[in-house]
């Protein structure tokens, strides 16, 4: 079943086409703290620009890239040559969390006081609102 899904999904996971072209046109490079693998391609495109690409741990989420792996993905900060971001990380702060995965569309996500998830009581007007009116 496991198979049937790498080849008709592309949501969750790398397809089998990717998987192919990162084992055979590409070398991996690092893997971030969530287990997603990144990989640089071993030749370069046509305006000398090497391809850089992510095969994600579990559902493709672009907002489980860390920062300073998107920062590689893009190729910003040239100033390092190319190396990957652990080579050339700072010490974490001590006010920095840990990942926490987007909850848009979970029952997790923020739901503020009259949403209709709470209960849809939302609070009366106080008369500081006046309706805009196109006759006047």
């Amino acid at each position: 079943m496991n198979i049937l899904m790498k080849i008709f999904t592309w949501w969750d996971g790398a397809t089998i086409g990717t998987l192919l072209d990162s084992w055979r046109n590409g070398e991996e490079v690092g893997q971030d703290a969530q287990g997603n693998r990144y990989f640089r391609g071993r030749k370069k495109g046509a305006q000398g620009q090497e391809r850089r690409w992510v095969i994600y741990s579990g559902a493709n989420d672009a907002s489980r890239v860390p920062a300073e792996w998107h920062g590689w993905l893009h190729g910003a900060g040239a100033d390092t040559g190319g190396d990957v971001p652990e080579s050339n990380l700072p010490p974490p702060r001590i006010w920095e969390v840990d990942y926490t995965p987007n909850a848009t569309g979970t029952a997790t996500a923020y739901r503020p006081a009259g949403a209709l998830e709470k209960g849809g009581v939302r609070a009366r007007a106080t008369g500081d609102y006046e309706a805009w009116s196109p006759d006047q």
